[in-house]
């Protein structure tokens, strides 16, 4: 047999074998109504079986529930499946999307915030000039001092960060949590105040100017693949100008696929509460604990 005939014969196996795989992979498929496209974000990664006939299908159910990560997605020849590419690529712009969108204007008006804005101008500021989000203008101190009261117990921050999406989808049901949470505890709350473009050491200058005993952050986390609506907060016992990161408390991956927003509310309160008792926040409450 020569090259030509070797190449030829490499070839039809393969397209063969795509064929049988494409066929195999379609019965693990969402089931369309006639003349439907399928909606992407409905079909649930977690559950969706890629490979075709697995040796141990127990075991990648098991794999694929345990973790977001794009695990068991197969492929078609040397590529991937056409809905695994266009599930990444939409995956991908809607993370772009959080991270360069903006919050709706009127969002902190809804819950009756204070809004102030970092030295960023814009989002492509914010991306480029982390140092300038953490900072306020003479401007924005003055809006702080004319309409949040000095020295409550704790004072409130939440921020668009790296995701605008993360505050949208959160705050109404973490706000309402967290405040209800601290105040039935007798804390006596400051304003809560929204920072546009801002960052985590934001609380920093805002503990300096309102010095209030606990400062918590509630800020947008840079988005990935498997959500764009994640939120962390950041607590610090006596927040300050100089403040090391060591002194920082933290609770990341609030979101619906992670510790609800409800539910994560009423958990921060409790450590607020916490960190008032012993007043101490980071490393040191950890060893005080």
């Amino acid at each position: 047999m020569g090259l030509e005939d070797n190449v030829r014969a490499i070839v039809e196996e393969l397209l063969k074998d795509m064929g049988k795989a494409k066929s195999q992979v379609s019965a693990n498929a969402p089931v369309l109504k006639e003349d439907a496209l399928t909606d992407l974000a409905e079909i649930d990664l977690q559950r969706y079986l890629q490979v075709p006939n697995p040796v141990n299908k127990a075991l990648y159910e098991e794999m694929k529930l345990s973790t977001p990560a794009r695990i068991g997605v197969w492929r078609c020849g040397p590529r991937p499946l056409t809905d695994t590419l266009l599930r990444f690529r939409a995956d991908h712009a809607v993370a772009q999307d959080s991270v360069l969108g903006e919050v709706e204007e009127n969002f902190p008006a809804k819950y009756n915030m204070v809004s102030v804005q970092s030295l960023c101008q814009s989002k492509d500021e914010y991306l480029t000039r982390p140092d300038l989000g953490r900072k306020l203008d003479a401007e924005n101190l003055e809006i702080l001092r004319k309409g949040c009261p000095k020295g409550p117990m704790v004072q409130i921050i939440v921020s668009d960060g790296l995701s605008s999406k993360a505050v949208e989808a959160n705050i109404p049901n973490l706000l309402p949590a967290l405040t209800q949470g601290l105040e039935g505890m007798g804390v006596k709350l400051g304003t809560t105040i929204f920072v546009r473009h801002g960052r985590v050491a934001m609380m920093d200058v805002i503990g300096e100017e309102l010095k209030p005993d606990v400062a918590v952050i509630l800020i947008g986390e840079r988005p990935g693949l498997g959500t764009a609506e994640s939120m962390s907060a950041y607590m610090g016992y006596n927040p300050r100008l100089g403040m090391v990161e060591s002194e920082r408390t933290v609770i990341s991956n609030i979101h619906k696929g992670g510790t609800p927003a409800a539910e994560a509310g009423a958990h921060l309160a409790s450590l607020i509460k916490k960190i008032l008792d012993i007043r101490a926040s980071g490393v040191k409450l950890e060893q005080e604990s």
